[in-house]
């Protein structure tokens, strides 16, 4: 048996009842909102180039099917919900636990988060952000944090309109790839 037959094989799909994380029914008719399994893999990666392609970034997608199923179901380094409209995955948000030392708790990060065009500017977007907010709330978290491109005005007009605030007194740092390794081999 492969690794992904592994990790798949105690997963059934909601529509077999055995899936035990719960859907988020949400105050929008028809849609839903649930944690992703193992067979969802596919759906997310496309979510993610639907993403990357939307930013501009394509070229910078290097994960694959298998990278994300060991990353998600595997080694459980983030959690996925995804929104369904009529049973159609519309939209997605990958998010995972940072931790505050100021606070001593673990709150949550929003990776990325993506609504299909087709379905934008009828609150689903705002129903995946309540449902980060209540996974927050259920897990003892008290912030929710992300990170939005400066370019896209669209998104922090959504932002502001939920009264998140910028923090614009933080400067974000990263060292990766060839210089992560160096800097690795200097201890």
């Amino acid at each position: 048996m492969t690794e992904r037959e592994e990790v798949c094989e105690g997963e059934v799909n909601h529509a077999g009842g055995q899936y035990v994380k719960e859907a988020y029914h949400t105050c929008i008719p028809r849609f839903s909102i649930r944690f992703a399994h193992a067979g969802d893999i596919s759906l997310i990666l496309r979510f993610i180039e639907r993403l990357a392609e939307y930013e501009g970034l394509s070229e910078e997608v290097v994960a694959t099917e298998d990278v994300l199923l060991d990353s998600l179901f595997v080694k459980k380094q983030a959690e996925v919900i995804i929104g369904e409209l009529d049973g159609e995955p519309v939209a997605f948000a990958l998010f995972f636990h940072n931790f505050s030392t100021f606070l001593g708790k673990a709150n949550l990060y929003l990776e990325d988060l993506f609504v299909d065009e087709r379905c934008r500017g009828q609150g689903l977007g705002r129903s995946m952000f309540a449902c980060l907010a209540r996974i927050a709330v259920e897990r003892g978290c008290e912030r929710l944090d992300w990170w939005c491109l400066d370019w896209n005005t669209s998104s922090i007009e959504f932002y502001e309109r939920m009264e998140a605030r910028p923090m614009s007194d933080w400067t974000v740092y990263r060292i990766d790839g060839h210089r992560l390794f160096e800097l690795s081999g200097t201890l």
